[in-house]
């Protein structure tokens, strides 16, 4: 079993303006997800907050995520699957994709089934 990272990027020009009883269902549904994954799910991950900074190959440091960029990467989690496959159709349930995000998949190089 190999283990994947699920990255979740919102498109911040799609998002829609929600009212608290709409962000609680969204936050519903991500629990149901989440519950349904079962043992399948390693580490939730969790969610990433707006502001952050980005440290350059030449030392100096930016501000970040950058503004100008459509996507925002709104989370991780770990989940185990048999192949990225398998994963992908683990990722298909997410809430995400409702209002227009997307799933990255990215499998662990120190978990691959295949090293």
């Amino acid at each position: 079993m190999a283990k994947f990272m699920f990255v979740y990027r919102d498109n911040i020009e799609e998002q829609p303006d929600y009212s608290p009883e709409q962000i609680q269902t969204q936050m519903q549904k991500w629990g149901v997800w989440f519950t349904e994954l079962g043992d399948k799910l390693v580490d939730g991950g969790d969610g990433l907050l707006p502001a952050g900074k980005v440290l350059n190959g030449d030392g100096t440091v930016t501000d970040g995520p950058f503004i100008e960029a459509k996507e925002l990467v709104g989370g991780f989690s770990i989940l185990e699957a048999d192949s990225l496959d398998a994963a992908i159709e683990l990722a298909r349930s997410c809430p995400i994709a409702e209002h227009g995000g997307s799933i990255e998949i990215r499998e662990l190089a120190g978990y691959s089934a295949e090293m």
